[in-house]
Protein backbone atom coordinates (compact mmCIF):
# COMPACT_ATOMS: atom_id res chain seq x y z
CA UNK A 1 0.00 0.00 0.00
CA UNK A 2 3.24 2.57 0.72
CA UNK A 3 3.56 2.74 -3.15
CA UNK A 4 -0.05 3.70 -4.09
CA UNK A 5 -0.80 7.22 -5.05
CA UNK A 6 -4.43 7.91 -5.68
CA UNK A 7 -5.16 11.75 -7.30
CA UNK A 8 -6.94 13.92 -9.41
CA UNK A 9 -6.34 16.94 -11.56
CA UNK A 10 -8.76 19.84 -11.04
CA UNK A 11 -8.79 23.04 -12.89
CA UNK A 12 -11.05 25.58 -14.28
CA UNK A 13 -12.57 24.43 -17.61
CA UNK A 14 -9.67 25.02 -20.56
CA UNK A 15 -6.81 25.19 -18.35
CA UNK A 16 -5.19 21.72 -19.93
CA UNK A 17 -6.07 19.36 -17.61
CA UNK A 18 -6.40 16.48 -20.36
CA UNK A 19 -3.35 17.46 -22.05
CA UNK A 20 -1.20 17.42 -19.08
CA UNK A 21 -2.62 13.89 -18.23
CA UNK A 22 -1.71 13.07 -21.92
CA UNK A 23 1.55 13.51 -21.27
CA UNK A 24 1.62 11.82 -17.63
CA UNK A 25 0.40 8.81 -19.60
CA UNK A 26 3.20 9.36 -22.05
CA UNK A 27 6.11 10.29 -19.83
CA UNK A 28 4.68 6.68 -17.37
CA UNK A 29 4.61 4.62 -20.67
CA UNK A 30 1.37 3.44 -20.13
CA UNK A 31 0.15 4.29 -23.67
CA UNK A 32 2.42 3.48 -26.84
CA UNK A 33 3.96 6.86 -29.16
CA UNK A 34 1.15 4.27 -31.47
CA UNK A 35 -1.78 4.43 -29.67
CA UNK A 36 -1.63 8.32 -28.63
CA UNK A 37 -3.93 10.84 -29.69
CA UNK A 38 -4.91 14.16 -28.12
CA UNK A 39 -7.35 13.86 -25.39
CA UNK A 40 -6.56 9.90 -24.73
CA UNK A 41 -8.56 9.60 -21.57
CA UNK A 42 -11.62 11.26 -22.95
CA UNK A 43 -13.56 8.19 -25.11
CA UNK A 44 -16.90 10.07 -26.30
CA UNK A 45 -16.63 11.37 -29.91
CA UNK A 46 -18.72 14.49 -28.27
CA UNK A 47 -15.71 14.95 -26.07
CA UNK A 48 -13.31 15.40 -28.50
CA UNK A 49 -15.44 17.29 -30.73
CA UNK A 50 -16.29 19.87 -28.46
CA UNK A 51 -12.59 19.89 -27.10
CA UNK A 52 -14.29 19.33 -23.02
CA UNK A 53 -14.28 16.74 -20.65
CA UNK A 54 -17.72 15.05 -19.83
CA UNK A 55 -17.03 12.27 -17.81
CA UNK A 56 -14.17 11.49 -15.18
CA UNK A 57 -11.57 8.76 -16.51
CA UNK A 58 -9.99 6.70 -14.00
CA UNK A 59 -6.32 4.89 -15.41
CA UNK A 60 -3.56 3.51 -13.61
CA UNK A 61 -0.01 4.10 -13.96
CA UNK A 62 3.42 2.54 -12.93
CA UNK A 63 6.08 4.91 -11.83
CA UNK A 64 9.29 4.45 -11.33
CA UNK A 65 10.37 7.18 -8.64
CA UNK A 66 14.08 8.39 -8.73
CA UNK A 67 14.27 6.65 -5.45
CA UNK A 68 14.53 3.55 -7.23
CA UNK A 69 11.12 2.38 -5.72
CA UNK A 70 8.34 1.01 -8.58
CA UNK A 71 4.97 3.37 -7.80
CA UNK A 72 1.60 2.85 -8.95
CA UNK A 73 -0.54 5.97 -9.39
CA UNK A 74 -4.41 6.10 -9.86
CA UNK A 75 -4.93 8.58 -11.87
CA UNK A 76 -8.73 11.05 -12.23
CA UNK A 77 -9.28 13.14 -14.73
CA UNK A 78 -12.06 15.46 -14.05
CA UNK A 79 -14.17 18.15 -15.91
CA UNK A 80 -13.85 21.61 -15.65
CA UNK A 81 -17.26 22.89 -16.46
CA UNK A 82 -19.56 23.93 -14.04
CA UNK A 83 -22.71 21.36 -15.51
CA UNK A 84 -20.09 18.77 -14.43
CA UNK A 85 -19.28 19.34 -10.48
CA UNK A 86 -21.06 16.42 -9.71
CA UNK A 87 -18.08 14.58 -11.43
CA UNK A 88 -15.96 16.16 -9.44
CA UNK A 89 -17.13 15.23 -6.46
CA UNK A 90 -17.13 11.79 -6.65
CA UNK A 91 -13.74 12.00 -8.23
CA UNK A 92 -12.27 14.17 -5.18
CA UNK A 93 -14.05 11.39 -2.82
CA UNK A 94 -11.76 8.71 -4.61
CA UNK A 95 -8.20 10.33 -4.31
CA UNK A 96 -5.80 11.60 -1.47
CA UNK A 97 -4.31 13.96 -3.45
CA UNK A 98 -5.18 16.93 -6.50
CA UNK A 99 -3.12 18.63 -9.29
CA UNK A 100 -4.51 21.88 -8.73
CA UNK A 101 -3.68 23.03 -12.69
CA UNK A 102 -3.76 27.09 -13.11
CA UNK A 103 -3.30 28.53 -16.58
CA UNK A 104 -0.20 30.97 -16.32
CA UNK A 105 -2.17 33.34 -19.25
CA UNK A 106 -5.76 33.47 -17.43
CA UNK A 107 -4.96 32.95 -13.69
CA UNK A 108 -7.77 31.69 -10.94
CA UNK A 109 -11.12 31.43 -11.84
CA UNK A 110 -14.15 30.53 -10.62
CA UNK A 111 -14.43 26.62 -11.06
CA UNK A 112 -11.22 26.61 -9.67
CA UNK A 113 -12.04 28.09 -6.51
CA UNK A 114 -14.87 26.07 -6.43
CA UNK A 115 -13.39 22.28 -7.02
CA UNK A 116 -10.26 23.59 -4.60
CA UNK A 117 -13.37 24.20 -2.16
CA UNK A 118 -14.28 20.65 -2.63
CA UNK A 119 -10.52 18.94 -2.43
CA UNK A 120 -10.02 20.76 0.51
CA UNK A 121 -13.28 19.74 2.35
CA UNK A 122 -12.20 16.28 1.69
CA UNK A 123 -8.70 16.94 3.28
CA UNK A 124 -6.75 16.54 -0.19
CA UNK A 125 -3.29 17.17 -0.80
CA UNK A 126 -3.27 20.11 -3.30
CA UNK A 127 -0.22 20.24 -5.31
CA UNK A 128 -0.34 23.61 -7.60
CA UNK A 129 1.21 23.70 -11.22
CA UNK A 130 1.16 26.52 -13.04
CA UNK A 131 0.25 25.60 -16.89
CA UNK A 132 1.00 26.69 -20.43
CA UNK A 133 3.96 28.07 -19.24
CA UNK A 134 5.46 27.90 -23.05
CA UNK A 135 2.97 31.01 -23.93
CA UNK A 136 4.83 33.96 -24.60
CA UNK A 137 1.26 35.32 -23.40
CA UNK A 138 2.00 33.36 -19.63
CA UNK A 139 2.27 35.86 -16.33
CA UNK A 140 3.72 33.57 -13.70
CA UNK A 141 4.64 36.11 -11.14
CA UNK A 142 1.27 37.44 -11.06
CA UNK A 143 -0.59 34.18 -11.04
CA UNK A 144 1.77 32.55 -8.68
CA UNK A 145 0.96 35.27 -6.15
CA UNK A 146 -2.89 34.67 -6.82
CA UNK A 147 -2.50 30.46 -6.31
CA UNK A 148 -0.09 31.51 -2.66
CA UNK A 149 -2.98 34.06 -1.82
CA UNK A 150 -5.69 31.26 -2.29
CA UNK A 151 -4.11 28.32 -1.04
CA UNK A 152 -1.30 29.81 1.18
CA UNK A 153 1.91 27.64 -0.16
CA UNK A 154 4.89 29.11 -0.92
CA UNK A 155 6.25 30.59 -4.82
CA UNK A 156 8.67 27.22 -4.62
CA UNK A 157 5.98 24.79 -4.11
CA UNK A 158 4.29 25.86 -7.06
CA UNK A 159 5.51 23.57 -10.18
CA UNK A 160 5.44 25.32 -14.01
CA UNK A 161 4.53 23.35 -16.56
CA UNK A 162 3.75 22.69 -20.19
CA UNK A 163 1.16 19.81 -21.42
CA UNK A 164 2.02 21.51 -25.09
CA UNK A 165 5.91 20.31 -24.83
CA UNK A 166 5.89 18.52 -21.49
CA UNK A 167 8.05 20.89 -19.43
CA UNK A 168 7.73 19.97 -15.71
CA UNK A 169 6.05 16.75 -16.13
CA UNK A 170 8.83 14.85 -14.56
CA UNK A 171 8.69 17.21 -11.27
CA UNK A 172 5.06 17.28 -11.08
CA UNK A 173 6.00 12.98 -11.09
CA UNK A 174 8.49 12.96 -8.14
CA UNK A 175 5.68 16.08 -6.17
CA UNK A 176 3.02 12.91 -6.52
CA UNK A 177 5.74 10.39 -4.76
CA UNK A 178 6.61 13.07 -2.28
CA UNK A 179 3.54 15.32 -1.12
CA UNK A 180 0.23 12.79 -2.01
CA UNK A 181 -0.24 10.23 0.94
CA UNK A 182 -0.26 6.71 0.51
CA UNK A 183 -4.12 5.36 1.04
CA UNK A 184 -4.80 4.10 4.24
CA UNK A 185 -6.68 1.12 5.72
CA UNK A 186 -6.39 -2.36 6.87
CA UNK A 187 -5.82 -5.25 4.09
CA UNK A 188 -7.03 -7.56 7.01
CA UNK A 189 -10.50 -5.65 7.66
CA UNK A 190 -13.75 -6.71 6.19
CA UNK A 191 -13.94 -5.68 2.46
CA UNK A 192 -15.16 -2.06 1.88
CA UNK A 193 -15.05 -0.43 -1.08
CA UNK A 194 -16.89 2.49 -2.67
CA UNK A 195 -18.60 2.63 -6.05
CA UNK A 196 -17.08 5.94 -7.86
CA UNK A 197 -18.63 5.70 -11.61
CA UNK A 198 -19.88 2.56 -13.97
CA UNK A 199 -20.31 2.19 -17.08
CA UNK A 200 -22.83 -0.56 -19.56
CA UNK A 201 -21.13 -2.66 -21.56
CA UNK A 202 -23.98 -4.74 -23.95
CA UNK A 203 -21.83 -7.79 -24.11
CA UNK A 204 -20.72 -8.06 -20.38
CA UNK A 205 -23.58 -6.08 -18.45
CA UNK A 206 -22.62 -3.03 -16.06
CA UNK A 207 -18.97 -2.45 -14.89
CA UNK A 208 -18.48 -0.92 -11.44
CA UNK A 209 -15.73 1.01 -10.96
CA UNK A 210 -14.86 1.29 -6.88
CA UNK A 211 -11.98 2.14 -4.64
CA UNK A 212 -11.41 -0.22 -1.96
CA UNK A 213 -11.08 1.17 1.93
CA UNK A 214 -10.46 -1.55 3.60
CA UNK A 215 -10.01 -4.94 3.21
CA UNK A 216 -9.42 -7.25 -0.15
CA UNK A 217 -11.10 -8.69 -2.98
CA UNK A 218 -10.42 -11.73 -5.18
CA UNK A 219 -11.87 -13.46 -8.21
CA UNK A 220 -14.56 -15.75 -7.49
CA UNK A 221 -15.76 -13.77 -3.94
CA UNK A 222 -19.47 -13.68 -3.44
CA UNK A 223 -20.16 -9.91 -2.63
CA UNK A 224 -22.51 -8.14 -1.85
CA UNK A 225 -24.31 -4.50 -2.55
CA UNK A 226 -25.50 -2.27 0.76
CA UNK A 227 -28.24 0.03 -1.19
CA UNK A 228 -29.85 -2.46 -2.92
CA UNK A 229 -28.93 -5.74 -0.66
CA UNK A 230 -28.39 -7.95 -4.26
CA UNK A 231 -25.58 -10.74 -3.78
CA UNK A 232 -23.20 -11.35 -6.68
CA UNK A 233 -20.20 -13.19 -8.02
CA UNK A 234 -16.80 -11.25 -8.80
CA UNK A 235 -16.71 -12.88 -12.18
CA UNK A 236 -13.93 -10.67 -13.23
CA UNK A 237 -11.84 -7.69 -11.22
CA UNK A 238 -9.14 -5.86 -12.03
CA UNK A 239 -7.63 -2.37 -12.78
CA UNK A 240 -8.26 0.23 -15.44
CA UNK A 241 -5.34 0.87 -17.99
CA UNK A 242 -6.29 2.52 -21.12
CA UNK A 243 -8.87 -0.96 -21.48
CA UNK A 244 -9.19 -3.24 -18.29
CA UNK A 245 -6.69 -5.34 -17.22
CA UNK A 246 -8.21 -8.70 -14.72
CA UNK A 247 -6.27 -9.52 -11.50
CA UNK A 248 -6.49 -12.10 -9.14
CA UNK A 249 -6.93 -10.11 -6.39
CA UNK A 250 -6.91 -6.17 -5.18
CA UNK A 251 -6.37 -5.32 -1.83
CA UNK A 252 -6.85 -2.04 -0.20
CA UNK A 253 -5.80 1.36 -1.35
CA UNK A 254 -6.11 0.40 -4.89
CA UNK A 255 -8.98 1.21 -7.79
CA UNK A 256 -10.67 -0.77 -10.14
CA UNK A 257 -13.27 -2.32 -11.86
CA UNK A 258 -15.70 -5.06 -10.98
CA UNK A 259 -17.49 -7.36 -13.86
CA UNK A 260 -20.63 -9.56 -12.26
CA UNK A 261 -22.82 -10.39 -14.56
CA UNK A 262 -25.51 -7.65 -13.27
CA UNK A 263 -27.79 -7.03 -16.42
CA UNK A 264 -30.41 -4.41 -14.62
CA UNK A 265 -29.17 -0.64 -14.52
CA UNK A 266 -31.39 -0.19 -11.02
CA UNK A 267 -28.86 -2.47 -9.28
CA UNK A 268 -26.19 -0.08 -9.50
CA UNK A 269 -25.78 2.75 -7.29
CA UNK A 270 -23.01 5.24 -7.85
CA UNK A 271 -21.94 6.05 -3.60
CA UNK A 272 -22.91 2.75 -2.78
CA UNK A 273 -20.85 0.26 -0.75
CA UNK A 274 -19.59 -2.79 -1.91
CA UNK A 275 -18.64 -6.03 0.88
CA UNK A 276 -18.56 -10.00 0.84
CA UNK A 277 -20.98 -11.82 1.83
CA UNK A 278 -19.34 -14.25 3.99
CA UNK A 279 -17.72 -11.41 6.15
CA UNK A 280 -19.93 -7.98 6.06
CA UNK A 281 -18.45 -4.61 6.95
CA UNK A 282 -20.92 -3.08 9.68
CA UNK A 283 -21.39 0.30 7.97
CA UNK A 284 -21.49 1.57 4.74
CA UNK A 285 -19.08 4.28 3.45
CA UNK A 286 -19.94 8.33 3.66
CA UNK A 287 -19.83 9.12 -0.16
CA UNK A 288 -20.85 12.32 -1.54
CA UNK A 289 -23.97 14.69 -1.59
CA UNK A 290 -26.90 13.71 -3.35
CA UNK A 291 -27.30 15.66 -6.25
CA UNK A 292 -29.22 18.81 -6.66
CA UNK A 293 -30.84 18.96 -10.23
CA UNK A 294 -31.34 23.25 -11.78
CA UNK A 295 -33.28 22.47 -14.41
CA UNK A 296 -35.94 20.13 -15.04
CA UNK A 297 -37.31 19.41 -18.48
CA UNK A 298 -39.38 16.62 -20.25
CA UNK A 299 -38.12 14.11 -22.53
CA UNK A 300 -40.24 12.35 -25.00
CA UNK A 301 -40.26 9.67 -27.71
CA UNK A 302 -40.58 10.88 -31.00
CA UNK A 303 -42.71 7.37 -31.80
CA UNK A 304 -44.97 6.93 -28.49
CA UNK A 305 -43.84 3.16 -29.44
CA UNK A 306 -40.31 3.87 -28.30
CA UNK A 307 -41.44 4.26 -24.50
CA UNK A 308 -39.78 1.59 -22.88
CA UNK A 309 -36.59 1.64 -25.33
CA UNK A 310 -36.23 5.19 -23.98
CA UNK A 311 -36.53 4.33 -20.13
CA UNK A 312 -33.85 1.75 -20.92
CA UNK A 313 -31.58 3.83 -22.48
CA UNK A 314 -32.22 6.23 -19.61
CA UNK A 315 -31.33 3.98 -17.10
CA UNK A 316 -28.24 2.80 -19.01
CA UNK A 317 -27.04 6.71 -19.46
CA UNK A 318 -28.04 7.14 -15.43
CA UNK A 319 -25.44 4.67 -14.68
CA UNK A 320 -22.47 6.79 -16.15
CA UNK A 321 -23.97 9.85 -15.35
CA UNK A 322 -25.67 9.64 -11.56
CA UNK A 323 -26.16 13.09 -12.08
CA UNK A 324 -29.38 12.66 -14.11
CA UNK A 325 -32.47 12.34 -12.73
CA UNK A 326 -35.70 11.25 -13.98
CA UNK A 327 -39.36 9.89 -13.27
CA UNK A 328 -42.45 9.01 -15.94
CA UNK A 329 -44.43 11.80 -16.94
CA UNK A 330 -47.69 12.43 -19.96
CA UNK A 331 -48.36 15.00 -21.84
CA UNK A 332 -51.26 15.49 -24.22
CA UNK A 333 -49.40 16.39 -27.56
CA UNK A 334 -46.49 14.31 -26.97
CA UNK A 335 -47.63 11.26 -25.34
CA UNK A 336 -45.89 9.27 -22.68
CA UNK A 337 -41.95 10.58 -21.82
CA UNK A 338 -40.17 11.36 -18.76
CA UNK A 339 -39.70 14.42 -16.33
CA UNK A 340 -35.80 14.72 -15.56
CA UNK A 341 -33.76 16.82 -13.37
CA UNK A 342 -30.61 18.37 -14.99
CA UNK A 343 -27.58 20.14 -13.40
CA UNK A 344 -27.79 22.68 -16.25
CA UNK A 345 -28.31 23.93 -19.67
CA UNK A 346 -25.42 22.17 -20.96
CA UNK A 347 -25.77 18.81 -19.39
CA UNK A 348 -29.30 18.83 -20.85
CA UNK A 349 -27.57 19.33 -24.00
CA UNK A 350 -25.46 16.78 -23.62
CA UNK A 351 -27.92 14.40 -22.01
CA UNK A 352 -29.80 14.91 -25.41
CA UNK A 353 -27.35 14.34 -27.57
CA UNK A 354 -25.74 11.40 -25.77
CA UNK A 355 -29.11 9.73 -26.09
CA UNK A 356 -29.11 10.11 -30.02
CA UNK A 357 -25.86 9.04 -30.44
CA UNK A 358 -24.58 5.72 -28.48
CA UNK A 359 -28.97 4.49 -28.09
CA UNK A 360 -30.16 5.80 -31.60
CA UNK A 361 -32.92 7.69 -29.50
CA UNK A 362 -34.35 10.74 -31.43
CA UNK A 363 -36.64 12.89 -28.90
CA UNK A 364 -38.12 15.49 -28.16
CA UNK A 365 -37.07 18.15 -25.27
CA UNK A 366 -39.72 20.44 -23.93
CA UNK A 367 -39.01 23.77 -22.25
CA UNK A 368 -37.14 23.49 -18.43
CA UNK A 369 -39.40 24.48 -15.57
CA UNK A 370 -39.77 23.84 -11.80
CA UNK A 371 -42.75 22.42 -9.97
CA UNK A 372 -45.44 24.50 -8.56
CA UNK A 373 -48.29 24.47 -6.01
CA UNK A 374 -51.71 25.41 -7.43
CA UNK A 375 -54.58 26.18 -4.67
CA UNK A 376 -57.88 25.95 -6.28
CA UNK A 377 -61.21 27.94 -4.92
CA UNK A 378 -62.62 25.56 -3.24
CA UNK A 379 -59.06 25.32 -1.13
CA UNK A 380 -57.49 21.62 -3.21
CA UNK A 381 -53.91 21.66 -3.34
CA UNK A 382 -52.55 20.85 -6.38
CA UNK A 383 -48.71 19.90 -7.56
CA UNK A 384 -48.02 21.31 -10.99
CA UNK A 385 -44.90 19.93 -12.71
CA UNK A 386 -46.02 20.71 -16.20
CA UNK A 387 -47.96 23.83 -17.20
CA UNK A 388 -50.63 21.65 -18.72
CA UNK A 389 -51.50 20.45 -15.08
CA UNK A 390 -52.26 23.83 -14.04
CA UNK A 391 -56.50 24.24 -13.34
CA UNK A 392 -58.53 26.29 -15.16
CA UNK A 393 -58.44 30.52 -14.91
CA UNK A 394 -62.14 30.53 -13.17
CA UNK A 395 -61.15 27.52 -11.07
CA UNK A 396 -57.51 28.91 -9.81
CA UNK A 397 -57.21 30.65 -6.67
CA UNK A 398 -53.68 31.07 -6.38
CA UNK A 399 -50.08 29.47 -7.43
CA UNK A 400 -46.99 29.21 -5.28
CA UNK A 401 -43.66 28.96 -6.64
CA UNK A 402 -40.44 27.69 -5.13
CA UNK A 403 -37.72 30.44 -3.95
CA UNK A 404 -34.49 29.65 -2.68
CA UNK A 405 -31.48 31.17 -0.95
CA UNK A 406 -28.68 32.31 -3.52
CA UNK A 407 -25.08 32.71 -2.82
CA UNK A 408 -23.09 34.35 -5.12
CA UNK A 409 -19.28 35.19 -4.07
CA UNK A 410 -17.91 37.29 -6.90
CA UNK A 411 -14.73 39.95 -7.07
CA UNK A 412 -15.61 43.39 -5.65
CA UNK A 413 -15.30 44.88 -9.72
CA UNK A 414 -18.62 43.02 -10.68
CA UNK A 415 -20.82 43.72 -7.57
CA UNK A 416 -23.10 46.13 -9.78
CA UNK A 417 -23.87 43.55 -12.86
CA UNK A 418 -24.66 40.75 -10.15
CA UNK A 419 -27.45 42.92 -8.73
CA UNK A 420 -28.93 43.94 -11.31
CA UNK A 421 -28.67 40.53 -13.00
CA UNK A 422 -30.26 38.94 -9.65
CA UNK A 423 -32.88 41.99 -9.10
CA UNK A 424 -34.05 41.79 -13.06
CA UNK A 425 -34.82 37.97 -12.43
CA UNK A 426 -36.69 38.79 -9.10
CA UNK A 427 -34.18 38.42 -6.67
CA UNK A 428 -34.32 40.19 -3.17
CA UNK A 429 -30.78 40.90 -1.85
CA UNK A 430 -30.77 40.02 2.01
CA UNK A 431 -26.72 39.89 2.64
CA UNK A 432 -23.64 41.50 1.38
CA UNK A 433 -20.34 40.41 3.27
CA UNK A 434 -16.91 41.09 2.10
CA UNK A 435 -14.68 37.67 2.38
CA UNK A 436 -11.12 39.43 1.20
CA UNK A 437 -10.54 43.41 -0.02
CA UNK A 438 -11.58 41.89 -3.53
CA UNK A 439 -13.89 39.09 -3.22
CA UNK A 440 -17.65 39.87 -1.77
CA UNK A 441 -20.23 37.43 -1.00
CA UNK A 442 -24.02 38.37 -1.86
CA UNK A 443 -27.02 36.35 -0.65
CA UNK A 444 -30.20 37.13 -2.46
CA UNK A 445 -33.76 35.44 -2.24
CA UNK A 446 -34.90 34.52 -5.51
CA UNK A 447 -37.41 32.22 -7.06
CA UNK A 448 -36.19 29.13 -8.50
CA UNK A 449 -38.08 29.33 -11.75
CA UNK A 450 -35.93 32.17 -12.76
CA UNK A 451 -32.72 30.67 -12.57
CA UNK A 452 -33.48 27.22 -14.65
CA UNK A 453 -33.02 29.05 -18.07
CA UNK A 454 -29.93 31.41 -18.51
CA UNK A 455 -29.65 32.81 -14.96
CA UNK A 456 -25.99 30.99 -14.92
CA UNK A 457 -24.55 31.47 -18.34
CA UNK A 458 -25.25 35.36 -18.07
CA UNK A 459 -23.82 34.75 -14.48
CA UNK A 460 -20.76 33.97 -16.32
CA UNK A 461 -20.97 36.38 -18.82
CA UNK A 462 -21.61 39.93 -16.70
CA UNK A 463 -18.43 38.10 -14.34
CA UNK A 464 -16.51 37.51 -17.02
CA UNK A 465 -16.68 33.31 -15.30
CA UNK A 466 -15.35 34.75 -11.88
CA UNK A 467 -18.86 34.31 -10.08
CA UNK A 468 -19.74 31.12 -8.71
CA UNK A 469 -22.94 30.30 -7.48
CA UNK A 470 -24.68 28.33 -4.58
CA UNK A 471 -28.33 27.44 -3.13
CA UNK A 472 -30.56 25.86 -1.32
CA UNK A 473 -33.86 25.33 -1.43
CA UNK A 474 -36.29 28.13 0.99
CA UNK A 475 -39.92 27.86 1.05
CA UNK A 476 -42.98 28.06 -1.50
CA UNK A 477 -44.33 31.84 -1.94
CA UNK A 478 -47.50 32.95 -3.59
CA UNK A 479 -46.93 34.90 -6.70
CA UNK A 480 -48.35 36.55 -9.56
CA UNK A 481 -47.96 33.56 -12.33
CA UNK A 482 -49.72 32.82 -15.92
CA UNK A 483 -49.84 30.15 -18.54
CA UNK A 484 -48.90 31.10 -21.11
CA UNK A 485 -49.77 28.82 -24.01
CA UNK A 486 -48.26 28.89 -27.67
CA UNK A 487 -50.99 28.78 -30.90
CA UNK A 488 -50.42 27.35 -34.65
CA UNK A 489 -53.03 28.32 -36.43
CA UNK A 490 -55.35 28.28 -33.18
CA UNK A 491 -54.11 24.48 -31.84
CA UNK A 492 -52.14 24.72 -28.96
CA UNK A 493 -48.39 23.21 -28.46
CA UNK A 494 -48.28 22.12 -25.00
CA UNK A 495 -44.67 21.09 -25.38
CA UNK A 496 -43.86 25.05 -25.78
CA UNK A 497 -46.55 26.23 -22.64
CA UNK A 498 -44.78 27.97 -19.83
CA UNK A 499 -45.84 29.12 -16.40
CA UNK A 500 -44.29 32.76 -16.24
CA UNK A 501 -44.91 35.99 -13.88
CA UNK A 502 -47.43 37.85 -15.50
CA UNK A 503 -44.88 41.10 -16.22
CA UNK A 504 -42.38 39.09 -18.44
CA UNK A 505 -45.44 37.15 -20.37
CA UNK A 506 -45.66 39.48 -22.81
CA UNK A 507 -42.06 39.89 -23.91
CA UNK A 508 -41.59 36.26 -23.74
CA UNK A 509 -44.82 35.62 -26.07
CA UNK A 510 -43.70 38.09 -28.37
CA UNK A 511 -40.00 36.70 -28.13
CA UNK A 512 -41.23 32.58 -29.23
CA UNK A 513 -43.80 33.73 -31.82
CA UNK A 514 -40.24 35.84 -33.63
CA UNK A 515 -38.49 33.08 -33.35
CA UNK A 516 -40.79 30.15 -33.94
CA UNK A 517 -41.44 32.67 -37.18
CA UNK A 518 -37.23 31.78 -38.29
CA UNK A 519 -37.33 28.30 -37.62
CA UNK A 520 -40.79 26.56 -38.93
CA UNK A 521 -40.36 26.41 -42.87
CA UNK A 522 -43.37 27.72 -44.95
CA UNK A 523 -45.81 25.87 -46.17
CA UNK A 524 -48.23 26.42 -48.81
CA UNK A 525 -50.63 27.68 -46.55
CA UNK A 526 -50.67 30.66 -43.88
CA UNK A 527 -49.90 29.71 -40.42
CA UNK A 528 -50.71 32.02 -37.81
CA UNK A 529 -48.26 31.77 -34.54
CA UNK A 530 -49.79 33.30 -31.53
CA UNK A 531 -48.88 33.41 -27.95
CA UNK A 532 -52.35 33.58 -25.23
CA UNK A 533 -53.20 34.29 -21.87
CA UNK A 534 -56.31 32.35 -21.25
CA UNK A 535 -58.32 33.53 -23.74
CA UNK A 536 -56.74 36.48 -24.64
CA UNK A 537 -54.06 36.91 -27.41
CA UNK A 538 -51.09 38.62 -26.10
CA UNK A 539 -48.56 38.38 -29.83
CA UNK A 540 -48.67 37.26 -33.62
CA UNK A 541 -46.20 36.39 -36.10
CA UNK A 542 -47.78 35.37 -39.22
CA UNK A 543 -45.96 33.12 -41.71
CA UNK A 544 -46.66 33.84 -45.38
CA UNK A 545 -47.59 30.89 -47.72
CA UNK A 546 -45.47 29.74 -50.73
CA UNK A 547 -46.70 30.70 -53.58
CA UNK A 548 -47.11 30.08 -57.29
CA UNK A 549 -47.08 32.96 -59.30
CA UNK A 550 -50.70 31.73 -61.36
CA UNK A 551 -51.18 35.02 -63.51
CA UNK A 552 -47.72 34.30 -65.13
CA UNK A 553 -49.79 33.54 -68.08
CA UNK A 554 -51.86 35.89 -68.42
CA UNK A 555 -50.55 38.73 -70.34
CA UNK A 556 -52.65 41.79 -71.62
CA UNK A 557 -56.85 41.15 -71.43
CA UNK A 558 -58.98 41.52 -69.04
CA UNK A 559 -58.62 41.72 -65.48
CA UNK A 560 -61.44 39.31 -64.51
CA UNK A 561 -58.74 36.39 -65.83
CA UNK A 562 -56.47 37.35 -63.22
CA UNK A 563 -59.58 37.67 -60.49
CA UNK A 564 -60.69 34.45 -61.35
CA UNK A 565 -57.23 32.42 -61.46
CA UNK A 566 -56.51 34.05 -57.75
CA UNK A 567 -59.67 33.59 -56.46
CA UNK A 568 -59.39 29.73 -57.61
CA UNK A 569 -56.18 29.77 -55.73
CA UNK A 570 -57.08 30.98 -52.97
CA UNK A 571 -59.84 28.39 -52.15
CA UNK A 572 -57.82 25.85 -52.44
CA UNK A 573 -55.22 27.96 -49.92
CA UNK A 574 -58.50 27.70 -47.63
CA UNK A 575 -59.18 23.90 -47.83
CA UNK A 576 -55.06 23.74 -47.64
CA UNK A 577 -54.98 25.60 -44.08
CA UNK A 578 -58.18 23.61 -42.63
CA UNK A 579 -56.17 20.01 -43.14
CA UNK A 580 -52.94 20.88 -43.26
CA UNK A 581 -50.83 19.44 -40.62
CA UNK A 582 -47.81 21.77 -39.24
CA UNK A 583 -44.51 19.92 -38.43
CA UNK A 584 -42.42 21.69 -35.46
CA UNK A 585 -38.80 20.89 -36.34
CA UNK A 586 -36.86 19.82 -33.13
CA UNK A 587 -34.41 22.60 -33.80
CA UNK A 588 -37.05 25.23 -32.59
CA UNK A 589 -38.18 23.61 -29.39
CA UNK A 590 -34.40 23.63 -28.63
CA UNK A 591 -34.28 27.54 -29.96
CA UNK A 592 -37.05 28.27 -27.48
CA UNK A 593 -34.82 27.41 -24.83
CA UNK A 594 -31.81 29.68 -25.29
CA UNK A 595 -34.25 32.77 -25.94
CA UNK A 596 -32.00 35.71 -24.08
Amino acid sequence: MKNIRNFCIIAHIDHGKSTLADRLLQTTGTITEREMQDQALDDMDLERERGITIKSHAIQMAYKAEDGEEYVFNLIDTPGHVDFSYEVSRSIAACEGALLIVDATQGIEAQTISNLYLALEHDLEIIPILNKMDLDSADPEVVGDQIVDLIGCSMDDIIPASGKTGLGVENILEAIVAHVPAPKGDPEAPLQAMIFDSVYNPFRGIIAYYRILNGRLKKGDQVKFFATNREYEADEIGVLGMDLQPRKEMTAGNVGYIISGIKNAREVKVGDTITLKENPCQDRVKGFEDVKPMVFAGIYPVDTEDYEELRASMEKLQLNDASLVFEPESSAALGFGFRCGFLGMLHMEIIQERLEREFDMTVITTVPNVSYYAFTKDGEKHIVNNPSDLPEPNHLDHVEEPFIKAQVITKSEYIGQVMSLCIEKRGVLSNQVYLTSDRVELSFSMPLGEIVFDFYDKLKSVSRGYASFDYFPDEYKPSNLVKLDIMLNGDKVDALSALIHRDNAFNLGKKICLKLKELIPRQQFMIALQAAIGAKIIARETIKPVRKDVTAKCYGGDITRKRKLLEKQKKGKKRMRQVGNIEVPQSAFLAVLKLD
